[in-house]
């Protein structure tokens, strides 16, 4: 098997700084975090969580469950922030369900998600995407991808792996447990069709440390689309855990 986490070394002090931990949303990969490095060069080392079935991992098999792809991305985790470091971890949309999960076994300093259910509302919510290609197709993402590498065997493979972690989502039951230890910052498009404010609200039920909840416009992927105060906001966190200002609903 290989790694389940990547990074993308930018300079010889990169070990020394806080962890900033990304994880994508269904269907994707998390090379797509590359292009954040600029805006944290010296402040945190960018690290990604891969899955199985894309990317540089295309020919691995997908875990039977999320539990067994969040051990396995724990179990890489620890000795990369076992001396101390900083940790914040973002996930969007799938990617937070899975960053909420990691943070029950690997206690970060911030748990921030986007686009993405509070876990207690998770049962059964990849259904709809599996069965339904209208709802799929809300999902799909092909902001920043050249229309011409976009044919249609091309697109099949990035459906069908949606559609692939879609049925890895369905694996999830929530099970209510002590709060997670950190604080979590979530964050949700006013046009997004996938996630009521109900959904987003929820994830304060999560937490001892304190929510706030932050609004943008746009759809679905407007965080990823636009991340800039998405990136401002991290900054703070990863500088000493005092968000930079950000629109808040």
């Amino acid at each position: 098997m290989g790694a389940w986490i990547s990074t993308w070394p930018a300079g010889p002090g990169d070990a020394e700084l806080p962890v900033l931990l990304c994880l994508p949303p269904a269907g994707a990969g998390c090379h797509q975090f590359r292009s954040w490095i600029p805006a944290l060069t010296g402040i945190a080392q960018v690290h990604g969580v891969q899955l199985p079935g894309r990317e540089n991992r295309w020919r691995e098999p997908m875990p039977d469950t999320l539990g067994e792809a969040v051990d396995a991305v724990a179990g890489e985790l620890r000795p990369i922030v076992g001396a101390g470091r900083r940790l914040v971890v973002f996930g969007h949309s799938f990617g937070g369900l899975l960053g909420y999960e990691l943070a029950r076994r690997v206690t970060p300093d911030a748990l921030v998600v986007s686009g993405c259910r509070a876990p207690g509302h998770w049962d059964g919510a990849g259904r709809g995407i599996v069965d339904d290609a209208d709802e799929l197709d809300k999902l799909f993402d092909t902001a920043g991808l050249d229309p011409a590498f976009l044919d249609e065997d091309t697109r099949a493979l990035m459906v069908a792996m949606l559609r692939k972690d879609a049925v890895l989502s369905l694996s999830y039951t929530h099970t209510p447990g002590d709060p997670v230890p950190a604080p979590v910052h979530a964050w949700r498009a006013r046009g997004d069709e996938t996630v009521t404010a109900d959904d987003m609200a929820g994830w304060a039920a999560v937490t001892s440390r304190g929510f706030r909840l932050h609004h943008v416009e746009g759809g679905h992927h407007a965080v990823l689309r636009r991340p800039e105060p998405l990136l401002a906001h991290l900054t703070g966190l990863l500088r000493d855990g005092t968000p930079a200002a950000a629109p808040v609903g």
